[in-house]
């Protein structure tokens, strides 16, 4: 049975594309701009000052719910490593339970950041949790296919809003960038994730 038809078959589920990507601050060269009339925009050329603090890419961690066709964002302070996917994660549950679902059925493809053994075994210690306690939503995690990301239908999606939050003449300042990518995306903003720091 598809993630969809199973999702179908239990009311209470919320199934869910999950997905970590980077959104440039910059316009890329091959990059289309949405333009309004006739006139298509011109990309210029664009460098990053030395003394800019913002970086030229900001990560962010998002899941697309077709039910509602909306979704669930967050941005990131670096990389997706594993324990922001963690964090990341426990956000999505208390989102589905505050719309009072019973499980969230995520399906996302092959990353490190997703096949990490501590996220692995959050997985497995949340499903512990949620099924002797009875409370909480339960995380049913579906893989697709190795080398096969183009399946996730959350990647079409994302291509698709770039070019509409690029600007083709200047440099977004990286909070601007992440709000305009919410806007697109139909998402509430929250503040970036930080990276923990490793322990020295």
């Amino acid at each position: 049975m598809s993630g969809s038809r199973w999702a179908a078959a239990h009311p209470a589920w919320r199934l869910g594309f999950a997905d970590a990507g980077w959104w440039r601050r910059l316009a890329a060269p091959a990059l289309h701009a949405w333009a309004a009339g006739a006139r298509p925009w011109r990309r210029v050329d664009q460098a990053v000052a030395t003394d800019d603090p913002d970086k030229q890419a900001r990560a962010c961690s998002g899941v697309l719910l077709p039910a509602t066709k909306a979704g669930w964002l967050r941005f990131l302070d670096g990389r997706p490593v594993s324990a922001v996917t963690i964090t990341v994660r426990q956000g999505w549950c208390e989102e589905a339970a505050a719309r009072g679902q019973a499980a969230l059925l995520l399906v996302w493809a092959n990353a490190s950041w997703h096949v990490r053994k501590a996220v692995r075994t959050w997985v497995r210690d949340h499903k512990r949790r949620v099924k002797a306690s009875g409370q909480g939503v339960r995380r049913i995690v579906c893989q697709l296919p190795i080398k096969r990301p183009g399946l996730n239908p959350i990647e079409p999606k994302w291509r698709h809003r770039k070019g509409r939050v690029i600007a083709p003449a200047r440099r977004r300042p990286a909070h601007e960038l992440a709000a305009r990518v919410c806007d697109a995306l139909a998402c509430a903003y929250h503040d970036p994730i930080p990276i923990p720091q490793p322990v020295p």
